[in-house]
């Protein structure tokens, strides 16, 4: 049985709710991207590999940020790390205005990369701060508990982007043909300002955000190099030294692609295998996806206090496994709603992943979560992979892309996440089973 340790301590409950709110804000810019790929799409007559560079944008920006915020979070620490990247994030956030008034794909690929890079240093900073937030026993279910926020803040987002963003205009390639250029241009512009109002919008939020982490008192823990009697200035090459962070980061890797990939083309995949059905009714099977994944958050970190993370990561990952099968090779309304069951089953994977490749790292918590960070380049990797497949095949297909993931995160759930025994100089023994 897991560990029946308090989620927290006293001292850490303030810390703990705001650190929180930045999952939920920072699930603005991850979950928006799923209404821009079908939204950019059409404002620019894109293919679907095309507006798969959305997703390369952004998760490239996450993947070069990584490193070189987990080098600065040692030098200045988490609080003016997370100030840091919200500032960063409004920066791209504010660049939808002019993109949208030029009307240029590439400007608005940049603005999501500059943003992208600002969320990275959140990710670096948040997820390990949470899980030193209390007790090592429950950092799995703390670091579950936040990401619940996350997945909350993915429902809002969906629902509201599909709103305010998507227009509801829909031409068929015979109507804009027909079109006279001075009514093409007319309905291009109209759908490249339907994102203004949104993202100015965003920008304020973050910088709300921003003002309340400036002006709290955040504890500044230090990784547990006193107990670890690790080294204070701790190197990349040490932090390679732990198997289970390297399996960890091909699982989170894989993860984020397939979780990135099924997102991105439900609404392409909705209309492909129900003929007929709107955008905005294709978007409702997104919201449904994301609210499977809330769900799952939530009653995750609630199951763990019975269930040994690993083996519940590898639970989740058959229930992904089954469902992308329904998705492959089955016809009608089942595939639809077998990928709304694979986002609950997606719900904990990043979390879990990320405290159990964490896992006796000791002083080299930071470096180890900048690398779990970079692994999100996955994100942009699978989808451009199921975009070539549905260009080439149909979206169906195209799914055999995140099957072939999660076989690799049930392999790490049953035997890649337990730690080797590490003998470094300056960090001592890291025993195996000490993931459980």
């Amino acid at each position: 049985m897991s560990s029946s340790a308090p989620i927290t301590e006293g001292r850490y409950v303030v810390p703990l709710v705001l650190v929180t709110s930045l999952f939920f804000v920072w699930a603005i810019g991850v979950n928006l991207n799923d209404i821009l790929i079908q939204h950019l799409k059409k404002a620019f007559g894109l293919t679907d590999f095309q507006s798969s560079l959305i997703q390369a944008a952004f998760f490239g920006g996450y993947f070069l940020a990584a490193l070189p915020a987990g080098w600065l979070m040692q030098r200045v620490g988490y609080k003016r790390g997370i100030l840091m990247g919200l500032l960063v994030c409004a920066t791209g956030t504010i660049l939808f205005i002019p993109a949208a008034s030029v009307r240029v794909y590439g400007f608005f690929l940049f603005a999501l990369f500059v943003m992208a890079c600002g969320q990275s240093f959140l990710e670096v900073a948040a997820n390990p701060y949470v899980t030193t937030l209390g007790p090592a026993e429950s950092s799995e279910r703390r670091l579950n508990l936040a990401q619940s926020f996350n997945a909350m803040g993915a429902v809002m987002v969906a629902l509201l982007g599909s709103r305010f963003i998507l227009s509801g205009v829909e031409h068929s390639a015979v109507e804009l043909a027909a079109m006279s250029p001075a009514q093409l241009l007319q309905y291009r512009v109209s759908e490249a300002n339907m994102v203004k109002t949104p993202y100015l919008v965003i920008t304020g939020v973050f910088l709300f955000v921003a003002l309340l982490v400036f002006l709290t008192k955040l504890p500044e823990i230090g990784d547990s190099e006193e107990s670890e009697g690790g080294p204070a200035d701790a190197k990349l090459s040490g932090t390679l030294a732990f198997p289970h962070l390297i399996k960890g980061v091909m699982a989170q890797f894989l993860y984020v692609g397939a979780q990135v990939g099924v997102a991105s083309f439900i609404i392409r995949f909705t209309e492909f295998t129900m003929p007929g059905t709107h955008e905005k009714a294709a978007a409702h099977y997104l919201q449904a996806h994301l609210a499977g994944f809330m769900i799952g958050r939530f009653a995750g970190s609630a199951i763990m206090q019975k269930v040994l993370p690993a083996k519940l990561l590898g639970l989740f990952a058959s229930g992904s496994l089954i469902s992308l099968l329904v998705v492959l090779f089955v016809s009608g309304t089942a595939p639809a709603w077998a990928i709304v069951l694979v986002g609950f089953f997606h719900s904990i994977m990043f979390p879990t992943i990320f405290a159990l490749s964490l896992k006796g790292l000791g002083p080299y918590t930071k470096l180890g979560s900048s690398l779990l960070v970079m692994a999100i380049i996955g994100g942009a990797i699978c989808p451009l992979i199921m975009g070539r497949i549905s260009d080439a095949w149909n979206i169906q297909r195209a799914f055999v892309v995140p099957l072939l993931c999660h076989a690799y995160i049930f392999y790490f759930a049953r035997w890649g996440c337990k730690p080797s025994v590490v003998a470094k100089a300056g960090i001592g023994l890291v025993p195996a089973g000490e993931v459980e």
